[in-house]
């Protein structure tokens, strides 16, 4: 009887398979595989399930400043990093950065190995305007790793212009020069792309077309859109944090060490990096997103992670927890727990720093994480939104994923470069790291009290989501 079953089987596996292999027998299939799309749960995220939730403060607001009007929101669901972004995670973006020029340097001084190895003629094919023999823009060869040490004189050679040079060096230790550390990237302009005066116009035989609109790039320059070359933008910056922060921000007061030792001595990899401005934490997430796009053409699989900052409603919803009404991230209105210990690195006390446990930034995880599992959400250091800021926002912002940008150049007034913060940091009183409260810090600025995490959006808006991906 089993056998008799199991050739069953088979036999309707077969016919199902070999309808599928006849096609669409004339009926409407689709395409794909219906239904078994799943995302894995990436590395360092956690997931935020999809919701609604009066966005605001839930208690008085102390600076008179109006700017928190509740309003209910929609949210769709994402990823978000269960920790700030670290001193070691930046520091693999800023070695990614160092290594790429010194393997161009290399590439130059005809050190060959540097260079990946390819089919030429199958990249003409596909990309004409494609030059190996250019160490500017040939693909680099990132399975060999860089001896920097290396006994070769041509080598070291090739190599010195990315250091000091010998008088700008303190105690003549040979050290990379940090302003040459520059990343040149770019990013799709998707809301010029989405206006109406910039859509695809058909001639009347619809051989062929024009678009009549005009786009703003990234020099600030209005020019003409004459294909859809015109919405991609181009951004070169100094990816090195400003470790000087910790003296510029404070008068009067002893910060050397942590200028010198925060960003790259091993004692702080785990603690949230600073000293990074809005365009830089941007930069990183398009680095990430390239990351992990290339290792995921290499390997053959689809293309589909785009990480980016955090939208202001995103991560209001995101340090909620679920929890509505709550004022902190914890659920409580208090900042103590039932022991009388703080839960939270912040200035409380009227100025007793260390009473939380440290006088400044903590490692991350230090702190119990809220109802999502996301870690320091209030706390440790404030940190960047995708979203600039404006008192009445609002009021206007709408009610489904509510987000106002404004891509501000370097010629524009300091009032328009403002961009949105949250969550409060080591030196803040405590009403900065309600879950409502907004504050702002200028897009080319970087403190010592701000840092940022990425976010992901989810494949798919499924409500069923969260049970499928966390239990």
């Amino acid at each position: 009887m089993k056998k008799l079953i199991f050739l069953s089987f088979i036999l309707s596996a077969l016919v199902l398979g070999s309808c599928g292999d006849k096609g669409s027998q004339g009926e409407l299939v689709g395409v794909g595989d219906a239904g078994d799309w799943f995302e894995p749960n990436p590395y360092g995220m956690i997931f935020v399930p999809q919701g609604s939730f009066n966005m605001g403060l839930n208690d008085q607001d102390i600076s008179f400043a109006n700017t928190q009007q509740a309003k209910t929101v929609s949210i769709d669901p994402f990823w978000m990093d269960e920790t700030e972004i670290t001193n070691s995670e930046y520091k693999q973006f800023v070695y990614w950065v160092r290594d790429s020029i010194a393997k161009r340097l290399l590439v130059a001084a005809d050190f060959e190995e540097f260079k990946k190895e390819i089919d030429e003629e199958k990249m003409a094919a596909t990309n004409p305007d494609y030059d190996h023999d250019d160490p500017e823009t040939c693909l680099l060869n990132w399975d060999i790793d860089l001896d920097w040490n290396r006994p070769d004189e041509d080598f070291q050679t090739a190599l010195s212009e990315l250091y000091l040079p010998m008088h700008e060096r303190f105690y003549k230790q040979k050290e990379i020069d940090s302003r040459k550390l520059i990343f040149s990237y770019e990013w799709i302009d998707l809301k010029q792309a989405a206006k109406r005066s910039n859509q695809y116009y058909y001639n009347e035989d619809f051989t062929g077309g024009e678009y009549k609109g005009t786009v703003v790039n990234s020099k600030g320059e209005t020019i003409p859109v004459k294909d859809r070359s015109a919405f991609i933008m181009h951004g070169k910056i100094n990816v090195y944090p400003d470790t000087l922060v910790w003296m510029r921000d404070y008068t009067y007061s002893y910060n050397e060490p942590f200028a010198r030792r925060y960003f790259w001595h091993a004692a702080y990899n785990n603690y949230p990096v600073v000293g990074v401005n809005w365009n830089q934490a941007n930069a990183f997430a398009i680095w990430r997103t390239d990351l992990m796009r290339n290792y995921q053409q290499s390997q053959g699989e689809p293309v589909f992670q785009d990480y980016r900052l955090p939208s202001e409603a995103e991560w209001e919803y995101a340090a909620r927890g679920g929890l509505d009404l709550s004022m902190y991230p914890w659920g409580g209105i208090y900042t103590r727990n039932v022991h009388g210990c703080f839960i939270a690195n912040f200035k409380p006390l009227r100025g007793r720093y260390g009473d939380d446990g440290a006088n400044r930034t903590l490692a991350v995880k230090k702190f119990a994480p809220n109802e999502y599992h996301l870690y320091d959400m209030a706390g440790n250091v404030s940190e960047w939104t995708s979203n600039a800021y404006d008192e009445s926002a609002y009021s206007y912002t709408h009610d489904l994923n509510p987000d106002y940008r404004y891509n501000a150049r370097a010629e524009d007034p300091p009032a328009l470069k403002r961009k949105v913060i949250r969550g409060g940091s080591w030196k803040d009183v405590a009403y900065y790291l309600q879950v409502g409260a907004r504050d702002y810090e200028y897009q080319d600025s970087a403190k010592s009290y701000i840092g940022f995490r990425c976010v992901r959006s989810y494949m798919g808006n499924d409500e069923f989501a969260w049970d499928a991906n966390n239990f």
